[in-house]
């Protein structure tokens, strides 16, 4: 898949991040991950999803992307694991998780390694954009759907 390079009107609100920022959505759920990818898209970013943590590992867009949003439990490889191989490879970027299982130990784990941000399913568009907005204006900040408490 090819990353659109259409300018959306959010993209405007935005005016001093890079005009393209690129997104990766990794889950293997496809409805999470055709509707995120919508979402991005409809803000005027670039997005590209994979179906799992080892296809975006052996795509050539690890190096360029400006966040990534990933599942935490998927088969094979998790969004922890993932995690961990990216810093392990020493490609550092802003990574939002996204679970339905939002457990204080994977929590501490996932921020204690960099998380910019853990979204709890179910979660509305809004709070998703709220994220990846906090996150490509910081680099890295803490965004939970309201209501949620966060982690300090």
């Amino acid at each position: 898949m090819t990353p659109s390079r259409q300018r959306g009107a959010g993209a405007s609100r935005i005016s001093h991040l890079s005009d393209f920022p690129l997104i990766a959505i990794v889950d293997d759920d496809e409805a999470i991950r055709l509707a995120a990818e919508s979402l991005i898209r409809s803000l005027g970013f670039a997005a590209r999803i994979f179906d799992s943590a080892e296809a975006f590992l052996a795509s050539d867009i690890v190096r360029k992307i400006d966040c990534l949003i990933t599942d935490v439990q998927m088969p094979g490889m998790s969004g922890l694991d993932l995690q961990d191989e990216l810093i392990a490879r020493g490609q550092q970027m802003p990574i939002v998780f996204i679970t339905a299982y939002p457990e204080e130990r994977f929590q501490k784990r996932a921020r204690a390694d960099g998380a910019a941000g853990i979204l709890v399913k179910p979660f509305d568009g809004q709070s998703l954009i709220d994220c990846l907005m906090g996150v490509l204006r910081k680099g890295k900040g803490l965004c939970n759907p309201a209501g949620r408490p966060k982690l300090s």
